[in-house]
């Protein structure tokens, strides 16, 4: 690749099986990428996408906080795809409640998945970057990481974190041809919002200036600029799309 933006990516999307990934994953091959992704579990939306882009989409059960299977992956993702072009870091959990309840199980479940997991499956990644010369990654955050949230504390303590990894692996790779952003959203009309009841989303809707809760095509349109050449000089950022609630 010699550095030189690629008229098409190979991406790589973890979490992509359901919510917000699938929705990346989809808007991906909808515009004509090869994208290689995974979860925890095959769902129904993952094995329909396969059939219909069986030679653009590859798939695969994977648990993240594996060291193993997360090497496996990106090797088998390259050897059927070739060097992997753009990474988007989506998947993760939110688990709510007061931390003076949480038990280490729950803190480790949450850490381990956003933090190490993004981390193990970055660092291959980014291996196969700096050998090419180019790379985009894109990591999913949220507000929950910069304005906090009450009973979300350990979730936005993990996404702070990533935000952090963010700036820090810009400096780090961007003499390379290698940019690096986080996009945090606000609140999506996806399964993560499902735990909120309708008083609560309504109570969002009010206190967001435009009005509504996000879409996943409100998200896809940020991932579209910095993974494409317009965004060639965008990285160390974290681009909040929130409709403005916390501005």
């Amino acid at each position: 690749m010699n550095g030189t933006p690629p008229d098409r990516h190979i991406a790589v999307v973890s979490g992509g099986g359901r919510g917000l990934g699938l929705g990346i994953v989809e808007h991906l091959l909808a515009g004509g990428h090869k994208v290689a992704s995974f979860s925890r579990r095959t769902t129904d939306a993952a094995r329909a996408l396969q059939q219909r882009h069986p030679d653009s989409f590859f798939f695969e059960e994977l648990d993240l906080v594996k060291d193993g299977d997360c090497k496996r992956f990106v090797r088998a993702a390259a050897q059927r795809f070739g060097p992997v072009s753009l990474l988007v870091n989506n998947a993760g959990i939110a688990l709510a409640g007061v931390v003076a309840l949480f038990n280490d199980e729950d803190i480790d479940a949450v850490v381990d998945l956003n933090i190490k997991g993004t981390l193990r499956l970055t660092r291959e990644v980014s291996r196969m970057m700096l050998a090419a010369g180019f790379g985009r990654i894109v990591n999913i955050s949220s507000i929950v990481g910069t304005s906090g949230y009450r009973g979300l504390s350990v979730y936005g303590a993990s996404k702070a974190a990533l935000d952090g990894y963010t700036r820090a692996l810009a400096r780090e790779l961007g003499s390379r041809g290698i940019t690096v952003n986080s996009v945090a959203p606000g609140f999506l009309r996806t399964e993560m919002s499902q735990s909120l009841d309708d008083k609560q989303l309504r109570q969002i809707e009010r206190r967001t200036p435009l009005g509504r809760l996000g879409t996943v095509k409100d998200v896809v349109g940020a991932l579209d600029l910095l993974a494409s050449p317009a965004g060639g000089f965008i990285t160390g950022q974290v681009l909040v799309i929130d409709g403005g609630l916390t501005c």
